[in-house]
């Protein structure tokens, strides 16, 4: 390292404070932000944030609806799925009654 011979700590030291003092300068120097600038860059900023909320309410309505929509059409097959399924298995009873009717229509005949 060609750049630090014959260099001390104190010597980094200072090089380091100038350049903080230097940069401290600058900044010091700068103009003071103008006023009507300020004003204006905040009305675009909240301008934009109106837009912004604004569009995610209608997304959130557009996202709503869609689910409402989704649910109807759920419904709507479920029920056409229920109206199209097979008659429920006959209870125990029920299977006894067409048993005895069918016992009786044979006796019957005889």
């Amino acid at each position: 390292m060609k750049g630090l011979k014959g260099e001390t700590y104190q010597d980094r030291v200072a090089r380091g404070a100038d350049a903080k003092q230097k940069a401290l300068d600058q900044l010091r120097a700068r103009a003071p932000a103008d006023p009507e600038a300020l004003a204006a860059r905040r009305a675009a900023a909240e301008a934009r944030d109106a837009a912004k909320a604004e569009k995610r309410a209608a997304d959130k309505a557009a996202r709503e609806q869609e689910a409402a929509e989704a649910k109807e059409a759920a419904e709507a097959k479920a029920a056409a799925n229920a109206a199209a399924a097979p008659p429920p298995a006959p209870t125990a009873e029920e299977r006894k009654a067409a048993r005895d009717a069918r016992y009786a229509a044979r006796k019957s005949r005889r």
